[in-house]
């Protein structure tokens, strides 16, 4: 990618080594909203008012409301493995609820959740990890590390907790309040066949709930196209975003 465009690929507030404030009343400080003004606020910083915006998974939904919240900065948006966040909680069964666990675990008062994956976190990313990948080896082990590194921090883990507390109350009173508006910029969406996405939601249908000009599809693989189709995911991507 960085090839064809200036690539800047930050955490998300509470990941990787970015700050982990405190989640505050109702876990603002965790909302897609104030995370979207982060990525905002980092790109004017680099010099950049207007953009395209990637994202896949919880960076997906972050995208999703820079989208709607910052207009005229998001020149278009790609979303990699994601069914809009209040739809995926409306149209919950118990499919939906037993692969996607960690929805509704993570969401718990603190310190449940905290204290439990405290006990062993390693087993508890890996078994995520690989529970949601369907291609053997394609977290290669470095990658594995780094993801391990960042989350043996307990302030990495709440506040990942924090996200998804966020997601399950305050942003979808955001989303409910902006149920009629609908995103301007050409919106690409891609995921995996054998996830849990593809195999329980009209991915596309979900996004032409949310978004006036949608296109994308599905590749042979699980949650982590990057990692499981990265040529694929490269090649999609670049159709999508260079120029005409």
């Amino acid at each position: 990618m960085a090839r064809h465009f200036t690539v800047i690929a930050p955490d998300l507030r509470g990941y990787g080594d970015s700050s982990k404030p405190e989640g505050g009343e109702h876990h603002v400080a965790y909302s897609k909203r104030e995370m979207a003004k982060d990525q905002v606020a980092v790109m004017r910083a680099l010099g950049f008012e207007r953009f395209a915006v990637v994202g896949h998974d919880r960076g997906g939904r972050v995208a999703h409301r820079m989208a709607l919240d910052h207009p005229n900065a998001v020149e278009r948006i790609a979303v990699i493995d994601i069914a809009p966040t209040v739809t995926m909680y409306a149209r919950t069964n118990k499919a939906f609820a037993s692969r996607y666990f960690w929805w509704f675990f993570l969401i718990q008062p603190a310190p449940l959740p905290e204290r439990l994956i405290a006990a062993d976190p390693e087993f508890f990313l890996r078994t995520h990890i690989e529970g949601q990948t369907k291609t053997p080896g394609a977290t290669e082990p470095a990658a594995f590390a780094e993801y391990l590194r960042c989350y043996s921090d307990p302030r990495t883990r709440h506040a990942i907790c924090e996200d998804y507390r966020a997601a399950a109350s305050i942003d979808l009173d955001h989303d409910a309040a902006d149920e009629e508006v609908r995103i301007q910029a050409p919106l690409l969406a891609i995921w995996g066949a054998m996830g849990t996405v593809g195999e329980l939601y009209d991915v596309l249908e979900t996004w032409r709930e949310k978004a006036l000009n949608v296109r994308g599809r599905a590749f042979d693989c699980g949650h982590t196209l990057q990692e499981e189709r990265p040529e694929e995911t490269t090649s999609e991507l670049l159709a999508f975003l260079k120029p005409l």
